[in-house]
């Protein structure tokens, strides 16, 4: 007979996996993240919750269930750092349990800063893919310093396991319109177009290659406190030009 551990983490997640169909039933693909990111943030402690992608090393929003939770996810995009990157590239959840003091505070201390300005004060970082391919995380943020629990671990991985399946199973759902592709996904992600669109710019510029260009979008826009993606929007409509003044040292400035 298997242990009554065991039994109990069936249920639980069979509830979770009920909630997160119950909360995707009857939307269009293009409201798909949010939802799943409201499912999460009813399901666990948390306050919010954000669903994205990694594409070259920038985490690419597919959607959130707050301004709160958009916002800090953006300064990991920004900063190229935070538990988001770090379970992206180890392909393992990543709990930051305390940004107010201690190891997490150490290991990303800028990000802690921030975040705990913007209320975040605890950040679980969740894998989506499979066992040898990361394609994302699942983000979820608490306003207060404290840990999951074993049954709350459980119940967070169920439900980035669900969101892996429902996010590269859309693309082939008849309900969604356009079988075969990925159109509904580059979609969702139209406004960070411009930071790869600004990062090809940077490279023209400067004659460097991607990771140095997408360096020094970051480089900049941390400068002026800024977002990766406003600092992007900037260079793309030509408000700002990196080879500007670099006789200076400067890397370019925006009127």
């Amino acid at each position: 007979m298997r242990p009554r551990d065991e039994h109990r983490g069936e249920r639980e997640g069979v509830g979770a996996a009920d909630a997160v169909a119950e909360g995707v039933r009857g939307v269009g693909p293009g409201e798909i993240p949010g939802r799943l990111c409201d499912v999460a943030v009813e399901l666990l402690p948390v306050s919010g919750a954000s669903v994205s992608l990694h594409s070259h090393g920038l985490p690419v929003q597919l959607g959130a269930s707050s301004a709160q939770a958009a916002y800090v996810t953006e300064i990991q995009a920004t900063l190229g750092d935070g538990p988001c990157q770090s379970a992206a590239e180890s392909g393992t959840p990543v709990l930051a349990r305390d940004l107010t003091a201690g190891q997490d505070v150490a290991r990303w201390p800028v990000f802690a800063q921030q975040a705990t300005a913007a209320g975040v004060r605890a950040v679980y970082s969740m894998p989506l893919g499979s066992a040898t391919v990361c394609v994302g995380t699942l983000d979820l943020y608490r306003e207060s310093p404290g840990d999951l629990s074993d049954r709350e671990l459980h119940t967070a991985r169920t439900v980035a396991g669900m969101m892996t399946v429902a996010l590269m199973a859309l693309p082939h759902m008849e309900e969604a319109g356009q079988p075969g592709d990925e159109r509904w996904l580059s979609g969702l992600a139209t406004d960070h177009d411009q930071v790869y669109q600004a990062t090809g710019m940077i490279m023209a510029q400067l004659h460097v290659g991607t990771d140095e260009a997408l360096a020094r979008l970051r480089a900049h826009a941390f400068a002026h406190g800024r977002t990766a993606l406003d600092t992007a929007g900037d260079v793309v409509t030509h408000r700002l030009r990196f080879d500007e003044e670099q006789d200076e040292g400067g890397e370019g400035t925006a009127p």
